[in-house]
Formats: structure tokens, sequence, C-alpha cells
């Protein structure tokens, strides 16, 4: 969202003329824009996948000669129609909430009431179902013997050893794993609380802390082996996981988010993505008896129900309440 776009919508919210105000109240029109703009636009990592959405849906408009802001009704459901064919339901409307933001950063409203419309979207939701394709989860022994196999005594070896144990123990989404800081972390007798300023689901800056604990087995514990890579990078404050260059040299440059899927991907296995790390200390957890409410600690989900979405537990021989039937 320009500033331009932004001051146009302060002034329709605070009934303020910007060009006859006071220098003073420049300065705050300017500032009001400049939240207002923020507000609006969220998350960083969703902005990026609005870009790229409304940029497919532009060429789109252009390539069928249709407009695309204000995008009537008709043209809406000839898009969603269009991607039916190549895209899953979870993609279309993340599409559509990507054209729904464009609209509202140009204060218009996206049609997808229309009687017309929501018709097309049901038909393509009964003819290609919702369901939406999940990272797996590993196992705690497919984990265990990957670590061992990690050689620690190079830097870029340490750092991914560390970056798959922190990610794991802390059900932390790839975007939060690279963005702490050596300053984020907070070693004590019991083990080290990880502070989080900022996250998907919190926006506001509200401090999240995870705690971590000893393991018995030196080999995979977190705390041992985080000890380990902040001495390797010999500073007290900055970004906890950086690039290690050809020669195994440990650089500036913070790791970005599809670092963490790539490192996923080599030890755990292609069919594995950086959320396997997630999903798979929820559903270990569950397995090893951990209650909703514990599990919602540390992966600081609000409500269980996405404690139950995360559970892959695929063998239907395990957590079944059939077992405890007494028969």
């Amino acid at each position: 969202m320009s500033t331009k776009k932004a001051m146009v919508m302060v002034n329709e919210i605070m009934k303020i003329e910007i060009g006859r105000s006071s220098p003073v109240s420049e300065v705050l029109s300017q500032k009001m824009a400049d939240y207002a703009r923020k507000g609006l636009e969220g998350a960083t990592n969703t902005l990026r996948a609005y870009k790229s959405d409304i940029k497919d849906f532009k060429s789109w408009c252009v390539e069928y000669g249709q407009t695309d802001l204000p995008v009537s009704s008709v043209t809406l459901a000839a898009y969603v129609s269009h991607l039916a064919d190549t895209h899953k339901w979870a993609s279309i409307n993340r599409k559509l909430a990507a054209i729904s933001k464009l609209h509202e950063l140009s204060n218009l409203d996206l049609p997808t009431k229309d009687k017309a419309f929501r018709a097309v979207m049901e038909g393509i939701k009964r003819t290609n179902g919702v369901r939406q394709k999940q990272a797996p989860a590993f196992k705690m022994k497919e984990l265990k013997t990957i670590l061992q196999g990690i050689d620690t005594t190079t830097n870029a070896g340490l750092r991914d050893k560390c970056l798959l144990l922190i990610g794991f123990a802390g059900a932390y989404r790839r975007s939060e794993l690279v963005s702490l800081n050596i300053e984020d972390v907070q070693f004590n007798e019991d083990g080290v609380i990880i502070s989080l300023s900022k996250s998907k689901t919190n926006q506001y800056g509200e401090s999240e802390d995870k705690a971590f604990f000893y393991s018995p087995e030196a080999d995979f514990c977190p705390i041992r082996n985080l000890k380990a890579w902040i001495g390797r990078l010999e500073k007290p404050t900055g970004s906890l996981f950086v690039r290690v260059r050809k020669g195994d040299k440990i650089t500036e440059e913070r790791l970005n988010d599809m670092t963490v899927y790539d490192t996923v991907k080599k030890y755990i296995g292609s069919r594995y993505s950086a959320h396997s790390l997630r999903a798979s200390f929820i559903t270990i957890s569950k397995i090893n008896g951990a209650d909703d409410s514990e599990i919602m600690r540390q992966s600081k989900h609000k409500t269980s129900a996405m404690i139950q979405r995360y559970t892959r537990i695929e063998d239907i021989k395990q957590h079944n309440a059939a077992t405890k039937l007494g028969l």
C-alpha cells in the first residue's frame, strides 16, 4: 500500500484535510498514514505471498481481457474456475484473500457474497474436496538416528543439528526459527528459555517464551547443542542461525526460512518439510501422553482444535480409545 493511498484513507477516516493542516498536523497525519498502511498490510510473510498471488491474478486478467480492480463477480467466478483445475481448495482461498487485500487497500469491496460466485465456490468444493496436504511427522527413533549421523566437528554440521533440535523441541515455524537472536536465549539451571517477540499468531510484539530442558543423552540434548553453537558464534548478540560459507566460515548473514525447508529435506527426507518439525513435536508429545494444554504452552496454538489438526497419528492402532475399553 502506498503512502498516498494511506493518506487518502486517513483523510477519509479522520476527516482531516491534509493540505490545509498546520505543520504539526501534517506530521501527525503522516504518522497516521504509516500506521494505517502497516495495519492493513499485515505480516511480512503474508504480504510476500499476497504479492505473488496478486501478480498471478493481474496477469490472468490481462490474458483474458478482464478488469482486475474492481473485479466483478463474474470475473472472480471465472478466475476461481480457472484455478480449480490445478489448485487445491486452500490455495484458491489464499489467492482470494490476496485479491481481497488488494481491494481493501484501495477501499473497495470484493464481491464474494454474490450468489452466483458462492454457487461456483460450492461447486468447486464439492467437486475437488477440501482436504489439504499436510506435512508428515517423523518418529523419534528416526530423528535420533539422523542426529547421530551429523558431523558436529564442522560449523555447518553443528548449526544444522542445533537448528533441527531447537526447531523440533520448540515446535517453531520456520520464520520464527530464523528470526531468533542470541540475546533471546537465557540459560538457567533447568535448561533454557527462548523468547520470541513476534510470530504468525502474535503480530503485536507480546513476548512468547518457550522452555527447553536437558536431555539425559548429550547427542540429543537441545541445551548442550545450543550452548556449543553459540560458543562457535563468539558474540553475545545478533542472529542465532547464520550462513556458513565455503571453508566452513561462519558469517553474519541470517538464514532465511527456505534454508530451514532445505535443511529438513537434506537430513530427514524429501517427503518432509520444515513444518514437519512442528507437526512431529505435537504428534510425538500426544503419543507420549501430553495433554493439549501442555502442547499449546510450547506450540502457542490458541485452541485444542488446532492441536487435533496438527496431530499426525496415521497408524490406527496408536493412541486409540479402543485399547482402553477393558475387553
